[in-house]
């Protein structure tokens, strides 16, 4: 990605499309310059900014051409949870409602974790509960099909299209996709990295 650097700021962007931002640290800053313990080379907790959501990816995650783990995220974002560190574990922050926060100070993995996808499924409003069917036209899955991963997946797909309704955002067609995966040879236990559902 090319990227335009502003020698008077210390940050960059690409030139396309505002994704992401990167920090550098202008040449010859001492690493106590900025009194950050870390040397400044991580900034304090921050909310991210959420993937964008569109029909592709929603579609990509019901054929379950994506990870668990990149589906809960993106439940987690828009619940308020925070990435701390690494990014390897969420923390409830200010934002994330309170019976969420309770009962999951850190952010749980929707998919694998039954108690979760129960929450997930009663928080979604009863005037969004057919959003899948009536946005995405999604039939459900087959018998054979049937699988507790699977079915968890289209609830967090309809919990995302119901947060959107519920701020009258509408569905945009497209939008990024994160690297896709074939999908799994065993659905049951899903893709490399995903979590064993209980």
């Amino acid at each position: 990605v090319a990227l335009k650097v502003d020698p008077e700021s210390s940050a960059a962007w690409p030139e396309a499309e505002d994704v992401f931002i990167l920090l550098v640290r202008p040449l010859g800053l001492s690493r106590q310059a900025d009194g950050a313990k870390d040397g400044g080379l991580r900034s304090a907790r921050m909310p991210p900014t959420p993937w964008p959501l569109s029909r592709l990816l929603l579609d990509r995650i019901l054929d379950d051409r994506i990870s668990d783990r990149f589906v809960a995220e993106r439940v987690w974002e828009r619940l308020g949870y925070l990435p701390d560190g690494e990014g390897l574990i969420w923390l409830a922050g200010p934002e994330t409602p309170s019976v969420w926060r309770e009962a999951f100070p850190q952010a749980p993995e929707v998919i694998s974790i039954r108690p979760a996808s129960v929450q997930l499924t009663r928080s979604i409003p009863r005037e969004h509960k057919q959003l899948l069917k009536e946005q995405l036209k999604f039939a459900g899955y087959r018998i054979g099909e049937l699988y507790p991963r699977r079915t968890r997946r289209a609830t967090a797909v309809n919990w995302l299209l119901a947060w959107l309704a519920s701020r009258e955002q509408a569905l945009a067609e497209e939008g990024p996709l994160p690297l896709l995966l074939d999908p799994p040879l065993n659905p049951v236990s899903g893709h490399p990295g995903d979590l064993p559902v209980s």
